[in-house]
């Protein structure tokens, strides 16, 4: 089976790596947010797609991010020398982000550069950033507009949220490797990530709701509350600003008219929709979960053989 995932961070990289064990790298495409992206350090960070990557891996620190084990003698040497280093990177992760800017300052695209990335720590599923044109997330909150790292560590994601902008999104469109993955899946999963911030910037793609909706497999989002509340992330501060209803049914608000089945552990109305344990903290949970959808998506109309 050809699954297409739609993924911002934690959440939707746990679904990632249920998916890949249950049907193996070559039938799972991972279309990443790339709103994140920053500079520091000299080097291109990639958050959501080597969040992704690291899991898929299976090399995830128990942090949540970065990469386990991993050591930080560049972050003490910078601190040492009196640099600020609030954003910070283990010494592995900063070598991918050395090879990914490396590639880049060679006119490489960012996707070709994620994909030596991928392939530098031996994980076969692709993971494809969202576009190859710099699209940079913006909050506006308590009066400051800050880039999205700068929001989320230093003022620590905390709202009310007043503004979100997509910086670039109009000049940027949605990759050759992105729409083919769209029109070949036999199903296209949206993550359990913030609607707003991870999965917006995807959506908001000029060209991208359009290539969703044309092609033919269902679409399922899963939800990314859990008990009507968000584990971890500023999820709930983002859909109270974006007028998104806390809770499953304001997946409908999030993605009017794109999805045909929801998945989330509450009853849900208005849409086709599965009711069943979204909590993901084991592999078993993960396995069970990515099977679970796979099965719904399945039993929506439009889905089977002939539907990619």
């Amino acid at each position: 089976m050809r699954v297409t995932l739609l993924s911002g961070g934690t959440g939707g990289a746990k679904l990632a790596r249920g998916l890949l064990e249950v049907i193996g790298p070559d039938g799972l495409t991972v279309i990443a947010n790339t709103g994140d992206d920053a500079e520091f350090y000299g080097v291109h960070v990639s958050p959501d797609p080597d969040l992704l990557t690291y899991w898929l891996a299976d090399l995830i620190d128990e942090r949540g991010y970065g990469i386990r084990g991993d050591s930080w003698q560049v972050m003490s040497a910078l601190e040492e020398a009196g640099r600020p280093v609030w954003f910070r990177l283990g010494d592995r992760d900063l070598a991918m982000c050395l090879l990914r800017t490396e590639l880049l300052a060679t006119g490489q695209r960012l996707t070709d550069a994620q994909a030596a990335v991928a392939s530098a720590l031996d994980v076969g599923v692709r993971v494809l950033p969202m576009t190859d044109e710099p699209v940079r997330t913006k909050v506006t909150a308590s009066g400051q507009t800050l880039p999205f790292q700068e929001f989320m560590i230093v003022c620590r994601g905390e709202g009310p949220v007043d503004g979100v902008e997509f910086d670039g999104i109009e000049a940027a469109r949605p990759t050759p490797e992105v729409l083919a993955a769209l029109a070949e899946a036999e199903a296209i999963v949206i993550g359990p990530s913030n609607p707003v911030a991870s999965i917006g910037p995807i959506l908001g793609l000029p060209g991208m709701k359009d290539a969703i909706a044309a092609a033919r497999a269902p679409v399922v989002a899963v939800s990314p509350f859990v008990g009507g509340r968000v584990l971890k992330g500023p999820t709930e501060v983002f859909c109270r600003h974006a007028g998104i209803r806390l809770g499953a049914e304001g997946m409908l608000d999030a993605y009017p008219g794109l999805i045909d089945g929801l998945v989330a552990d509450e009853h849900v109305s208005g849409c086709p929709s599965l009711k069943t344990d979204t909590l993901m903290d084991r592999p078993e949970d993960r396995r069970r979960l990515a099977t679970e959808i796979l099965d719904f998506a399945g039993s929506l109309p439009g889905a089977g053989p002939d539907s990619a």
